[in-house]
């Protein structure tokens, strides 16, 4: 199919008219909606007529059909109308200043026991300490238990019981930590 003169300005005449890519394609024939879309891109068709929207029957909730009670409603729900809702400007939440724990490179694994990404087995603790792209960078080397990727200590990093997230979480969405985690934090 090709874009004869005639076709391009039907498409046009079309398109300012209000109707939507899928109709246009339907009218014109042997065209499909993407290439109607293609087309109003490349010619740069931007404003278009609005077609005029089905007038909108008021909706009415589960709970007001289906009660038997006559009493109206205390107060109306507001309505919107589109994707308003992306529209609101909503305060930002606030975040809890929780430092991670540093610790000590050097004293924590002695040179012996550091290991590179050639020397990793499975019972070697793989946990990166560094930055991957410098020189000094390392894996931890230590012994692991069978299964797990890191030794005792990183594992009490990593994995942490579900009832101490969850606690945390919180405390993040509230900007208050327990007094256990405050000590743990400092």
């Amino acid at each position: 199919m090709s874009w004869t003169n005639e076709r391009v300005e039907l498409l046009k005449k079309l398109w300012t008219e209000g109707h939507s890519a899928s109709q246009i394609a339907n009218e014109l024939g042997g065209v499909t909606r993407n290439a109607v879309i293609g087309k109003v891109h490349r010619l740069g068709l931007s404003g278009r007529a609005k077609a005029p929207a089905p007038a909108a029957k008021p909706r009415r909730s589960r709970s007001s059909t289906s009660s038997s009670s006559s009493t109206p409603r205390a107060a109306a729900q507001p309505q919107s109308q589109g994707a308003t809702a992306l529209k609101m400007e909503a305060a930002p939440a606030p975040v809890a200043q929780i430092k991670p724990q540093a610790e000590p490179v050097a004293e924590l694994v002695p040179m012996s026991e550091r290991a590179t990404i050639l020397s990793l087995t499975e019972r070697t603790c793989k946990w990166p300490i560094g930055d991957p792209g410098s020189e000094d960078f390392y894996f931890c080397g230590r012994n692991s238990d069978p299964g797990v990727p890191y030794c005792a200590h990183h594992c009490k990093i990593a994995y942490q019981p579900v009832s101490d997230r969850r606690r945390d979480r919180r405390a993040a969405n509230t900007g208050t930590l327990p007094a256990a985690a405050r000590v743990a934090a400092s």
